[in-house]
This record gives C-alpha cells, structure tokens and sequence, in this order.
C-alpha cells in the first residue's frame, strides 16, 4: 500500500489518514512500529480506537554515532530497495499519482526479480 500526501501534510497526520485503510484491508494485524515522528496524541488515539498497537521506537539522547535501531530496518530496507530505480532518487515527478505509480513499479519489480531468481 502506497499513500502519497503533499507536503504540507504532517507524519502523523498521514498516519492517521491510512490507519482505517490498512484496517479494511488487513484487518489481522494489530502491532505498528513508528519512530518519533509519529507520537502524537490524535494519532494514538485513532490508532488505540482501531484496536492498534503502536511502538515509538526512539533513539537515546546519550547515543553518539550511528547505531541500528530496533525493527528500523523493516522502514529502511524498502527505501533502499527503490533507490535502485534512478528516477526515484530524486523528486522529478511534479504530480503525486505519477510519484505513487513509479514506487509500485520499483516494487513490483523487486517483487518480480525476488520471484523469478530465488
């Protein structure tokens, strides 16, 4: 699932918009991450209404340097894997419905190539 807002649209306040969706459409899964971004109250609350869990995972303030964070990787493996389509480095795409197509083809692909050569 791919939802694209503007950016004038806080973290937290395009969570909030996807989290009924991803309770239609998955209604099984009950445990969200997030990082710091994503704590705020009105989202909490859409999220404990919808029967979520959501764990903030933060880093410390005494953490100096670059350490992997708890399930961060499962939100930055995917980043990685459409970087690989060049078009997706940067934001040449000037509507938002053209930016969302080129994120499913990227990962259509990956999905692909994953598929064919296991």
């Amino acid at each position: 699932m791919v939802n694209l807002t503007t950016a004038d649209i806080s973290n937290s306040a395009g969570a909030q918009i996807i989290l009924e969706e991803i309770r239609k459409r998955w209604p099984w899964i009950k445990h969200l991450f997030a990082d710091g971004a994503y704590d705020r109250l009105k989202l909490m609350d859409k999220a404990s209404y919808l029967d979520f869990v959501v764990e903030v995972i933060r880093r410390s303030d005494q953490q100096h340097g670059f350490k992997a964070l708890p399930r961060r990787w499962v939100v930055e493996r995917p980043f990685g894997w459409m970087i690989r389509w060049r078009r997706l480095v940067r934001d040449y795409e000037r509507r938002i419905n053209i930016s969302q197509a080129m994120i499913l083809v990227a990962m259509g692909d990956n999905l692909l190539r994953r598929n064919a050569h296991p």
